[in-house]
């Protein structure tokens, strides 16, 4: 029985297999999912902006794609995982609402997938799976046992990456 590790906003987790991690309401946010291939460490960062180059020394970098994806593959390989054996799942990234105007500020979500992909490259860490965009928040749950990534979007079900 795998154990059931929630991830909340601006935090991250890895667990050793067997265990799922999960984080609720991802709107905007992106939750980034890792996948050790070889050994089954898992590890979940819910990021909530694309830059840490805004904040102050003492926000939490988990709030942040580069400062998080970062931190979570210290802690991943703090717990054994090669970076060379990684594969990411990401989902989020949504426009919650609708803006009378065309200012990409305003387009939080867009901007937090393509710095979360941006991130992963320069680790060169490849995405294998994603389910980003759209209106719609989503809860995930990442499995240790085989790496996929169950999707759950209220009012289009479920699915599996």
């Amino acid at each position: 029985m795998s154990q059931i590790i929630k991830v909340g906003m601006a935090e991250l987790k890895v667990a050793r297999h067997p265990a799922i991690l999960t984080t609720l309401g991802l709107g905007s946010c992106i939750g980034i999912a890792l996948y050790d291939r070889i050994n089954k460490n898992i590890g979940m960062v819910h990021i909530m902006l694309p830059s840490s180059s805004i904040a102050t020394a003492s926000a939490n970098r988990a709030k942040f794609a580069d400062t998080g994806i970062h931190d979570l593959l210290e802690e991943m390989k703090r717990i054994g995982s090669d970076v060379r054996n990684i594969v990411a799942k990401i989902a989020g990234g949504a426009q919650m609402f609708a803006f009378a105007t065309n200012n990409d500020s305003m387009k939080i979500g867009q901007r937090n997938t393509e710095a979360t992909k941006a991130v992963l490259a320069g680790y060169r860490i490849p995405i294998i799976a994603e389910d980003t965009g759209g209106n719609y928040g989503r809860t995930i749950e990442l499995s240790s046992e085989d790496g996929s990534l169950k999707v759950k979007t209220i009012g289009f079900g479920i699915k599996y990456l």
